[in-house]
């Protein structure tokens, strides 16, 4: 058997980093420095009626699993509920996004492959932290630079 490229990982909540952006808050359980690159896990809580606007990623591919809270995706055009416990899969280059549709918090573990958009995640975070509150040209700049791009 062969040698694993990188070693397990143990990451405990308390060691994990919550980063908040978009209105969001993101603890990242694993990164790809955890994970070799090869992916990024957070648990993502959303506020209600939140939720990032219609978007694709060139380079990631990106799942869910909805924990807790009313969870609707968007998908070629439409709109979707699903309920709690259910996994949606969005690859790379497919127009997306999700909104928390109740009146409580929406809780996913979300995933993204390959890893990186703990980085992203992390630069519009400091944007964010402005006084005054981002400024969106960078924000747009800064997804670009991600591979990340908007309606």
């Amino acid at each position: 058997m062969d040698a694993p490229a990188f070693p397990p990982a143990f990451v405990p909540p308390a060691n994990a980093r919550t980063i908040r952006a978009f209105g969001d808050s993101a603890t990242f359980m694993l990164t790809g420095e955890q994970t070799g690159g090869a992916y990024s896990m957070f648990v993502n809580v959303t506020a209600p009626g939140g939720g990032p606007p219609p978007h694709w990623h060139d380079g990631e591919d990106e799942w869910f699993l909805v924990l807790e809270g009313r969870a609707e995706f968007f998908q070629d055009g439409a709109w979707t509920e699903v309920p709690i416990g259910s996994a949606v899969f969005m690859p790379r280059g497919t127009i997306h996004t999700f909104r928390n549709a109740g009146d409580t918090p929406l809780k996913q573990v979300i995933h993204t492959a390959p890893s990186g958009f703990e980085t992203f995640f992390e630069r519009c975070s400091q944007e964010f932290q402005n006084e005054g509150g981002p400024d969106m040209g960078r924000i747009l700049e800064i997804s670009a630079e991600h591979g990340i791009y908007y309606l």
